[in-house]
């Protein structure tokens, strides 16, 4: 018989973050300088490339593919095509399993060889990190999804902007709110609540 009078310890707390099954891929969307670098870099931009820099180093160690997409902004923007602010911010390794792939619209999949490369590959399951959450991010990884791959989007690994006040309207949405929801707009097929320190890597046609 137990005894009632003495306290009940709690099972241990796994203090660590929640693994899921690995990806092969990486997909790092618009890591550029005018969006996390300056006066134009999304809120909490330092953590944002930390994140990013994490899941890139353990990708290369584990074999897996690493896409960085760049986005290629109209005349006159903030991304315009090799101005300073178009630049990638993570260096690049160049090599059969890393490339850089140019976009001219939101989703990574429209008019470039992103598809291809990835079913080149035999990846089956993607991760999907960087800016716009609402925007860049969540389009590329909307593709994916319809294209059947696995996709992860940690939650701690893309940003954006708060969405500005609209007079007699709305009020400011902040970023974190705008990324949140963003994520979850993607349904339950998109793993949206696992940390960047949660994904794993394998080579590809391996996850």
């Amino acid at each position: 018989m137990t005894d009632s009078t003495q306290p009940v310890e709690p099972p241990p707390v796994d203090a660590s973050p929640a693994a899921v099954p690995p990806v092969d891929a990486l997909i790092v969307v618009d890591v550029q300088a005018a969006f996390v670098t300056g006066g134009g870099a999304v809120p909490d931009a330092d953590r944002l490339v930390d994140r990013t820099a994490e899941l890139i180093a353990r990708a290369r160690r584990a074999g897996a593919l690493v896409v960085h997409l760049q986005n290629d902004g109209p005349p006159g923007s903030e991304d315009e095509p090799h101005t300073p602010g178009w630049e990638l911010h993570h260096p690049v390794e160049p090599g059969p399993l890393e490339l850089v792939i140019r976009k001219p619209e939101d989703d990574g999949f429209r008019r470039t060889p992103l598809g291809r490369v990835l079913a080149d590959a035999g990846v089956r399951a993607v991760a999907v990190c960087g800016v716009m959450s609402e925007m860049c991010v969540r389009a590329t990884a909307r593709t994916a999804l319809e294209r059947h791959y696995r996709v992860v989007v940690p939650y701690d690994a893309h940003a954006t902007q708060d969405a500005p006040a609209v007079p007699g309207v709305a009020e400011m949405v902040p970023a974190a709110v705008v990324s949140r929801v963003a994520a979850y707009s993607l349904g339950s097929d998109a793993e949206v609540t696992v940390p960047a320190a949660g994904v794993a890597f394998t080579a590809p046609g391996k996850a």
